[in-house]
């Protein structure tokens, strides 16, 4: 079906983009064919009036984990003990896959069009990535990681990443994943804010050296990106020293981290939202203990730092939003663009 757009402010996507009115956007099928005058002739289109409502591209959400829904917990659960008992029968299966679904159309509902999944439920988030493929549920496109790899008591092990005690281990993981047919692949390599046992310690390093760089060669001779949960700036070293492809979330640079980025040709998914509920709330509203709250403050400034490094010397950023933390939802990546504008001043 032809569809011809108009009366709307449009934002093109591109990197110098100002808004602009009075175009028209005409779409064959699932293809925009031309963006034109809005007084241009488009016989054979039906004509779609956008009340002077704004048209963008989608957006891209670079770091989802589509097991949660952001709700904060009134108290501490095991995360790894739960997934354990969802994932022992069909039936709690079942509804467990219907839930990332229902999560993978919220990001849709979101205005999100592509998602990249760096942490999941055993194979859901290839299935759903195929079923939505297939027009058998509504989602976005997804690029899938599957379970990630961790290390025992490691960031998520046990919960949507798997706990790898050697190499061999975390190689025999990343060979399922290839059988799953994941687009990428997910290393846990320090811990976070939740996971640190003491006040100033986020982001401990946890995976050794000798396990990213194994898992990094054969990835990327199995054609996959890898991707590193990395959160403090020991942590971002070892991952861009041993091959990984991207740092998620990120911590403030040196001299010698923009080399390693730039040698590496590596990017940075700039997480803002899960640290700042910490970081900025008022603990009686977060709940967050005195260490939780003095650590996401760490993380927090050593997401933004990075960010603002990065920008200021060329290297690529992205963001995502690390969807299903506390108080990080599968409708609000919005929030995240408004967080990267205001903390890292970008317009």
């Amino acid at each position: 079906m032809k569809r011809a757009y108009f009366n709307c402010i449009l934002l093109d996507g591109t990197e110098q983009m100002e808004p602009v009115a009075h175009k028209m956007v005409l779409v064959d099928g699932e293809k925009i064919t031309a963006i034109v005058e809005d007084t241009a002739p488009c016989e054979g289109y039906e004509k779609v009036d956008l009340k002077g409502g704004y048209l963008m591209p989608g957006l891209i959400n670079l770091h989802v984990h589509l097991a949660g829904n952001g709700k904060p917990s009134a108290k501490p659960r095991d995360n790894a003990a739960l997934v354990r008992r969802i994932l022992s029968n069909g039936l709690t299966r079942a509804v467990a896959y219907r839930l990332v679904c229902s999560y993978a159309k919220l990001e849709l509902l979101g205005g999100v069009t592509t998602i990249r999944t760096v942490g999941g439920l055993a194979d859901f988030d290839t299935r759903c990535r195929d079923d939505a493929a297939k027009g058998k549920i509504l989602a976005p496109r997804i690029l899938a990681a599957n379970e990630g790899i961790s290390v025992p008591g490691g960031h998520m092990a046990g919960s949507v990443a798997v706990a790898a005690h050697n190499n061999a281990e975390a190689l025999a993981q990343l060979r399922r994943a290839g059988e799953q047919e994941v687009d990428l692949v997910k290393l846990m390599i320090t811990g976070g804010v939740l996971d640190a046992t003491q006040k100033g310690t986020p982001g401990e390093l946890k995976m050794k050296p000798e396990m990213v760089r194994a898992v990094c060669d054969e990835a990327h001779r199995l054609g996959y990106p890898v991707a590193a949960h990395t959160e403090s700036p020991e942590g971002v070293k070892v991952a861009l020293e041993n091959g990984v492809d991207s740092i998620e979330h990120g911590a403030k640079m040196d001299e010698e981290t923009i080399r390693l980025y730039k040698e590496r040709g590596a990017f940075v998914c700039t997480t803002i939202s899960p640290a700042l509920p910490y970081a900025l709330f008022d603990p009686a509203i977060s709940g967050a203990s005195e260490k939780d709250q003095y650590n996401g403050r760490i993380v927090f400034d050593g997401v933004v730092e990075s960010a603002r490094t990065a920008l200021a010397n060329g290297i690529p950023v992205g963001l995502g939003n690390d969807v299903g933390c506390p108080y990080v939802t599968q409708y609000d990546f919005w929030r995240e663009l408004c967080y990267f504008h205001k903390y890292c001043g970008v317009s």
